[in-house]
C-alpha cells in the first residue's frame, strides 16, 4: 500500500484520538511516504485505545502506531510490551502489504461490504449517492437477495439527500464546526478536504516576541514537517552517504531549436499537448542510458544494481517542497507520450493527488532550472539512484564555428553521480551521447 521501497513513514496528522470509535473505511492519520501524503482507512471497527506514534513522529515500516479494540478490555499486556496477550486478543498482522501497520486490534473484524452481494452497477449508484454498501443489507429483491440498481435507488429516494463528501472532509468539517451544506464541491460533485479548509476563517497572526538576544525577530515561522522536512533530510542523507562529483557539459541546441517547433502541431494534433525541451530530453536521456547502465544504477547494500527499465524521475517544484513523479520506461515512448504523461503526473502532485505508484522506481532523475535563468548548479542524487542530470537555460551566445563566430543557443547539462558507483570517465561518456543526441534530434525519431 505504502511502496516497495519504503522503510519508514512519518505521520502527519490523526484525524481520530484516542477513545474515538472507529469504522470500516474512517479516514484514521496521514502518513508521508516517498514523497506523498497519504490518507490510511481503518480496516476494521473498534476504539481507538492507544496512540503510540504523535504527529511528527517517524515510524519504522510494520511498526505498530496504534492500539485499538473494545472500550472495555484490557491493553496493558501490549503496553508493558510483554509477550503473553488476553485469550480474546487477535493482533492484525502487518505483513501483508508494506507500510505502516496502521493498529493493533483485539476487536472481531465487522462483517465488510464485500460480504454483500451486489450488482456493479447498483455499487456504481450506491458510491455516486454517496450511499455506504453496509446501510443497504437486507434490502436487496435480485436472485438470491443481490442488491440490484432499483434497490439503491429506492434507498436513496426514501433517504434526505445527504451532503456528499469524502470521509476526511466530513470529519474536518466536525472538528472545525463547519456545516457540509453551506459548501460546494469544486471538483467531482463531492466536497473534499480542500474545500473545507478553504472555508476555514483565516486566523489572525500574531506578532512574534524577539527571539534572541541580538535583537531578532521573527516575521513569521515555517514549520520544518511533512513534504519539506522529508525532503530535507532526504537530500542531506544523500549528500552525506553519496560522495557526489558533478560534471558540466555544454550543448548546442541549434538543431532542436529548429525541430521543436516543427513537431509540435503534429504533436498537438495528435496527442492534445504542446511538446517542450524537457519532453526532448527525457527522451534523449533515456536512450543515452541504454549506452551507460553504470548511470541507470542504485547501489543497495553491496550490491549495484542496473536496470534495463530507463524510468526518468522529474523534479516537480511544489509549495511544500520538491516532489519527483516517474516516467516508466522512457526510452520505448515518443516525444509526445511523454508530454502527455509528464503533464499529468505534474498536475496530479500539484494538485496534491498523486499516488506512490506515480513517484515509485525512479531510476534516473532530471531536474531542471532553465525556467529560471541558472546556467550551473550542483544537483543532489535521489538515493539509491547512481545520477541526476541538471538543465539549465538555453541562452544565445558567441560560439567558434569552423574559423567564424555564430551566435547560437547553447545550454549547461550538470550531472551529479555517486563516485560509489561509477567513476568520471563513464559519467563523460554518457554526457557525450546525451549531447551527441541533443545536437542531433533527427536520430531519437529513427
Amino acid at each position: 500500500m505504502l511502496g516497495q521501497s519504503m522503510e519508514e513513514g512519518t505521520i502527519l496528522q490523526w484525524f481520530k484520538k484516542e477513545g474515538d470509535t472507529v469504522k470500516r473505511g474512517d479516514i484514521v492519520f496521514e502518513v508521508m511516504s516517498d514523497k506523498a501524503n497519504i490518507e490510511v482507512e481503518a480496516e476494521f471497527e473498534g476504539v481507538i485505545r492507544k496512540i503510540l506514534s504523535p504527529v511528527d513522529s517517524t515510524v519504522p515500516v510494520k511498526e505498530p502506531i496504534a492500539i485499538y479494540g473494545t472500550a472495555d478490555e484490557s491493553i496493558d499486556a501490549l503496553l508493558s510490551g510483554k509477550p503473553e496477550q488476553p485469550a480474546n486478543l487477535t493482533p492484525v498482522a502487518a505483513a501483508e502489504t508494506p507500510g505502516i501497520a496502521p493498529v493493533k486490534s483485539s476487536a472481531a473484524p465487522a462483517a465488510v461490504p464485500e460480504d454483500i452481494k451486489i450488482s456493479p452497477r447498483a455499487r456504481r449508484a450506491a458510491d455516486e449517492a454517496g450511499v455506504r454498501v453496509a446501510d443497504l443489507a437486507g434490502t436487496g429483491t435480485g436472485p438470491e437477495g443481490r442488491i440490484i440498481e432499483r434497490d439503491v435507488l429506492a434507498w436513496v429516494s426514501n433517504k434526505p439527500a445527504p451532503t456528499r463528501s469524502t470521509p476526511l472532509a466530513a470529519r474536518m468539517a466536525e472538528d472545525l464546526g463547519i456545516n457540509l451544506g453551506d459548501l460546494s464541491a469544486s471538483t467531482g460533485g463531492r466536497i473534499r478536504a480542500e474545500d473545507v479548509r478553504q472555508a476555514v476563517p483565516a486566523q489572525p497572526v500574531e506578532e512574534l516576541p524577539v527571539q534572541s538576544a541580538e535583537g531578532l525577530r521573527v516575521e513569521s515561522i515555517i514549520a520544518y514537517r511533512g513534504m519539506k522536512k522529508y525532503g530535507g533530510e532526504t537530500v542531506a542523507k544523500s549528500r552525506r552517504n553519496a560522495p557526489h562529483v558533478t560534471l558540466t557539459m555544454e550543448v548546442d541546441m541549434t538543431e532542436a531549436s529548429a525541430l521543436l517547433p516543427r513537431l509540435r502541431p503534429a504533436v498537438e494534433k495528435q496527442y492534445g499537448v504542446k511538446l517542450t525541451f524537457t519532453d526532448l530530453i527525457i527522451k534523449a536521456a533515456a536512450l543515452a542510458l541504454g549506452d551507460h547502465p553504470l548511470c541507470n544504477a542504485s547501489l543497495v547494500g553491496d550490491e549495484i544494481r542496473l536496470y534495463s527499465n530507463k524510468n526518468i524521475g522529474v523534479a516537480v517544484a511544489l509549495e511544500a517542497g520538491l516532489i519527483v513523479p516517474v516516467i516508466k520506461d522512457a526510452d520505448r515512448k515518443s516525444t509526445g507520450a511523454i508530454s502527455v504523461e509528464l503533464k499529468a503526473l505534474a498536475g496530479r502532485c500539484k494538485a496534491g493527488k498523486q499516488t506512490t505508484e506515480d513517484l515509485s522506481d525512479g531510476t534516473f532523475t532530471i531536474t531542471n532550472l532553465g525556467s529560471f535563468g541558472v546556467d550551473n548548479f550542483d544537483p543532489i542524487i535521489v538515493p539509491p539512484q547512481s545520477c541526476i542530470l541538471g538543465v539549465c537555460r538555453i541562452a544565445r551566445k558567441p560560439v567558434v564555428v569552423g574559423d567564424a563566430v555564430e551566435i547560437r543557443p547553447m545550454m549547461n547539462l550538470c550531472l551529479s553521480f555517486d563516485h560509489r558507483v561509477l567513476d568520471g570517465a563513464p559519467a563523460s561518456r554518457f554526457l557525450l551521447s546525451l549531447k551527441e543526441l541533443l545536437e542531433s534530434p533527427l536520430s531519437m525519431l529513427v
